[in-house]
């Protein structure tokens, strides 16, 4: 029998096509995720040299959408639970169109930063509301594999971001060069992220609400609609009993505030801290380093700029494909097996990034890596990269998507993510600084941090294969 018609729980539930399709639209949240925050990775040297700007204001014009996600991602729960996730995720498309025009358009660096932060608040907002509304449509059998499409969706952007910035720098013969219109490439390597975020908001307009939101909103007769024509669900004794355990769960006689999350493992319910350091550990490895900086960062150890354009978009095509094999193994093997697989492999081939940049010769525009070192660097980076990707990269989406008990979900998810957020803007704001400190230090505190996860991950993380999201604890 295949994964599509195969029962899912003995609850009458089944893996329609509809529940893959209307999960991929969602999930397009995500590559607008992946989009915005890679695709200003092309442009970093251009924008630095046009603005004239130094080491700390290039890490803040780069890193400051992320404030603007960590402050998208803090109210989205609010907005879904008040407005629904449909009509949020609505409000994100037209967020990322408005940045991308605006960014493109940018006549000065604080120009640039606030259309950054607009955007910063679309994909911040898409990064909450996706796996919230995936998680909740889907049936549990599959739910991780349908999880990890946000994921996936992300790192799909990031290639198509630092794609298409390769191919418009190479058009006009480096990203500060003059293209179409008389405006520079980077210019357009920031507009034409246009097209997806108006694909999003087109495609986000044919899904239906969540029957998890519809219940909590007291519209039951809408979610039995929504369970039937989602999860095949004809059985009405299945069906009543699927209404009576997402009611019950949902405590739906209050409405979701912060308030709930409170306990007394240093204020708040031991489950909320578990996704706020999930989501501060997958970026204290130092990831985003990877995919923002990269082209900037092989360029200055002695790589061209066509090359170093060459070897970023072959490490994301090396991210998304370790995901394909993530959304394979998931939902077979388990979230924290594939964690703990991970944090070991990015300690050991973090370290040896540090090991290869001690090696380095020379500072700043004239560092170089003696011999076969870069070479070795190479492989260690798309190495690490390899590991993240099969583990922290889309496990860490698809347990904030499901873990929390469905009452808090949102709002738990949501406070998470603001957390992410800010984890990022520190690594991403702080790392040129640290690269003109010594890569050496930089890589090697991102391979510490991959050891505390790994310690962390052991002893703090429970497994939710299978399990269902009513059943959920804190």
């Amino acid at each position: 029998m295949s994964t599509m018609q195969a029962t899912g729980d003995g609850l009458g539930q089944h893996a329609t096509a509809r529940v893959v399709l209307i999960s991929a639209a969602a999930a397009l949240g995500g590559f607008l995720f992946g989009f915005d925050t890679a695709v200003i990775n092309g442009a970093v040297d251009a924008i630095r040299g046009s603005f004239a700007l130094d080491a700390a204001q290039i890490g803040f014009a780069v890193s400051c959408a992320l404030l603007g996600s960590a402050l998208g991602a803090w109210y989205a729960g609010m907005l879904a639970n008040r407005f629904g996730r449909v009509r949020t995720m609505q409000v994100a498309a037209v967020l990322l169109v408005a940045s991308a025009i605006g960014s493109g358009m940018a006549t000065a660096v604080w120009d640039l930063i606030l259309w950054r932060l607009v955007g910063g608040i679309g994909v911040g907002v898409a990064s909450v509301i996706a796996p919230t509304y995936i998680a909740e449509v889907s049936p549990a059998h599959i739910r991780g594999r349908l999880g990890s499409m946000q994921q996936l969706a992300i790192v799909l952007g990031i290639f198509a971001a630092l794609l298409s910035d390769a191919w418009l720098s190479g058009a006009a013969g480096g990203s500060s060069q003059p293209l179409w219109l008389g405006l520079a490439a980077w210019r357009w390597m920031f507009l034409v992220a246009t097209v997806p975020a108006l694909i999003y908001g087109v495609l986000v307009l044919g899904v239906p609400e969540s029957p998890r939101h519809l219940v909590a909103t007291g519209r039951i007769d809408e979610a039995r609609v929504v369970l039937r024509k989602v999860l095949n669900m004809h059985s009405d004794a299945a069906l009543e009993s699927k209404l009576s355990d997402i009611a019950g769960s949902l405590q739906s006689e209050h409405k979701p505030r912060l308030s709930d999350l409170r306990g007394k493992a240093a204020g708040l319910l031991p489950v909320v801290w578990v996704g706020i350091l999930l989501s501060v550990f997958q970026q204290f490895v130092g990831i985003n380093v990877i995919f923002y900086y990269s082209s900037t960062l092989w360029h200055s150890v002695g790589f061209s700029e066509a090359d170093s354009f060459t070897i970023t978009v072959v490490t994301s095509i090396v991210n998304v494909l370790v995901t394909l094999v993530a959304i394979a193994l998931v939902d077979k093997i388990g979230r924290k097996p594939l964690l703990v697989v991970g944090s070991a492999g990015m300690a050991i081939t973090l370290g040896a990034m540090a090991w290869c940049f001690s090696q380095a010769t020379g500072s700043g525009a004239e560092l170089s890596l003696p011999g076969s070192v870069g070479m070795v660097a190479l492989v260690a980076a798309n190495a690490y990269v390899v590991f993240f990707g099969v583990s922290w990269g889309p496990v860490v989406w698809v347990l904030l998507g499901e873990m929390f008990p469905n009452h808090i979900r949102a709002t738990a998810l949501a406070v998470a993510a603001a957390a992410q957020w800010l984890a990022n803007f520190a690594i991403t704001s702080s790392f040129p600084a640290l690269a003109e400190r010594g890569l050496t230090f930089a890589y090697g505190l991102y391979a510490g941090f991959a050891v505390l996860s790994l310690l962390f991950v052991l002893s703090g993380v429970r497994e939710t294969k299978g399990v269902e999201l009513e059943d959920m604890r804190a």
